[in-house]
């Protein structure tokens, strides 16, 4: 019998090509109801660590952020995805407009990037995902933090 446990991991990257490949690693074991809050600025890798977490599901097609659709949703892996880009939410309520309870509380995975915007509305058990740039290590380096994440350990 598996046991899950959750785990802290810091991991630097050094090219776009090795962020989008954690984000591979990510989604190849990213299980139902898995909810991932993603910050970081603006320019730090957040959609290529996010196309990366997509072609871990085994999605397809093309996978850009939502800003002014603030959500998107991808039913083409072996889970539905639901990827949020809340940048643009003016007023939490938002949210429930676009009924965020459904995805967060579903059978799929979601990601949410700017989470902290909406930080109140996360789920308990919501791996927290940080991306920052250093550039004094190099135009390409990223240092990204994982608080949260669930790693099965059979």
């Amino acid at each position: 019998m598996a046991e899950v446990c959750k785990r802290e991991m810091e991991v630097e990257t050094f090219c776009a090509e090795e962020t989008f490949a954690l984000g591979k690693r990510i989604g190849e074991m990213a299980h139902p109801g898995m909810v991932l809050s993603l910050s970081g600025d603006l320019g730090t890798g957040k959609t290529v660590f996010t196309q990366g977490v997509a072609v871990g599901l085994g999605i397809q097609e093309a996978v850009n952020s939502p800003t002014f659709t603030i959500v998107q949703i991808y039913e083409g892996g072996r889970l539905p995805f639901y990827h949020f880009d809340v940048y643009r939410i003016g007023d939490i309520e938002e949210m429930d407009e676009i009924g965020y309870e459904d995805c967060f509380y579903g059978e799929g995975v979601c990601l949410v990037e700017w989470a902290d915007l909406i930080k109140e509305l996360l789920p308990e058990g919501t791996c927290r995902i940080t991306i920052e740039k250093e550039p004094e290590k190099g135009f390409d380096y990223r240092r990204i933090t994982m608080e949260g994440l669930e790693v099965q350990v059979i």
